[in-house]
């Protein structure tokens, strides 16, 4: 064989090998040998991956085009540099994605209503639906039958600040047994930024979905989409448009990415929005919800949840042990609501952060070994007070 003669590849595995070759005969052979097996990488890394039989075929071509156009150009070239981290970043986004990875369901309602039970005071109406979806799920999986399983509810709990709605979201996930995600839509200003941008642009990326995705290795995470009245007005137009085809149970079955730009199946995706109010959000993306009021706490509740949920979590964090802080039970109506009424508990876990970091600052010094706090010495622990 002529050594001045490329080597012309048939597939991108003997591409690879050819670039190899072809580099053992110029100079700075390390550098060109290391190029080399960066592409034979490449293109083991599509050849293992389970996707779509036309989109392995397109990226095996994509690495056969890469490898001749170093054996053409020299791998330092800057057309082959710039082709090479665009083609390297676009194989690794789409091989990231779970084309067929399934977490397994938590098929258990007892267990499931436990976790929310243990995570959230009240809200009997969200978490009856929740279970009523896995019930669903759970004759189907017995029957065998998984063409028939519902398409997961599109929830949308509204509310005001601090009702619980991202955490609640977070909870749902860990009854169901799968990976959590959430992307944040406050201050969103660019559909692009949900559908990602073409590959033609030198600074394209996958949008926020298909990076969960990747994120959470499976087809079928709880996926947050955290204040949809809060995009900004320039873009609530697009935005809405792309949320339309993203909620439809009828169309996001093949939901096109800009720069994948090859149809992924969300179905089985369980989307979870939340919303201060719907004034904001389009009547099309309205309609694909199921919107569920979260209610404001009463007095009554607020002691309930800062008693058995926020103070041992919150006293636990500060590194107090039970027995170093004890409140009495005559000051929790003043600690609930200490400047006026609140409809959510950030005020409230604010405050009992406060009392626990006081507490632990005055064991630290030495001053105590535990404390007590009473109607004697609140306003020490509450300046407001």
């Amino acid at each position: 064989m002529d050594p001045a003669q490329p080597i012309v590849p048939e597939n991108p595995l003997q591409a690879a090998s050819a670039a190899q070759q072809q580099s053992s005969i110029a100079p700075h052979k390390k550098d060109e040998g290391s190029s080399s097996d960066q592409i034979r990488r490449l293109g083991q890394l599509v050849e293992k991956t389970d996707m779509p039989k036309l989109l392995k075929e397109n990226l095996l071509e994509r690495v056969s085009r890469l490898a001749l156009l170093r054996s053409s150009t020299g791998f330092m070239s800057a057309t082959y540099i710039l082709e090479y981290e665009a083609s390297s970043s676009y194989i690794n986004w789409v091989v990231g994605l779970p084309w067929n990875a399934y977490s397994t369901d938590l098929l258990d309602l007892l267990k499931a209503k436990q976790i929310l039970d243990q995570n959230h005071y009240g809200l009997d109406p969200i978490k009856d639906r929740i279970l009523e979806y896995m019930a669903t799920i759970i004759l189907n999986t017995k029957a065998e039958q998984h063409h028939n399983i519902a398409h997961a509810p599109i929830l949308c709990l509204v509310g005001l600040a601090g009702t619980g709605k991202t955490t609640l979201a977070a909870s749902i996930a860990q009854a169901l047994g799968r990976k959590f995600e959430r992307i944040p839509f406050g201050g969103m200003g660019d559909s692009r930024a949900l559908r990602g941008q073409s590959k033609a642009f030198p600074d394209a990326e996958p949008g926020a979905v298909i990076k969960k995705l990747v994120r959470a290795g499976t087809k079928n995470p709880v996926i947050l989409l955290d204040e949809l009245d809060r995009v900004t007005d320039s873009a609530r137009a697009d935005i809405m448009g792309v949320l339309v085809e993203l909620l439809d149970p009828g169309q996001n079955n093949a939901f096109t990415d800009h720069y994948i730009d090859y149809p992924f199946d969300l179905s089985g995706v369980l989307f979870v929005s939340t919303a201060n109010n719907t004034n904001n959000i389009s009547t099309a993306v309205l309609d694909r919800l199921e919107v569920i009021q979260m209610p404001s706490y009463t007095d009554e509740e607020k002691i309930v949840i800062a008693k058995k949920y926020l103070f041992q979590r919150i006293r636990e964090q500060t590194g107090l042990k039970p027995e170093q802080l004890h409140i009495d039970d005559t000051v929790w109506p003043g600690i609930i609501r200490p400047l006026g009424f609140d409809s959510g508990i950030r005020s409230l876990e604010r405050t009992i952060e406060g009392i626990c970091r006081r507490s632990a600052r005055l064991i630290v010094e030495g001053k105590v070994t535990s404390v007590l706090v009473n109607q004697e010495n609140i306003k020490s622990f509450l300046p407001h007070w």
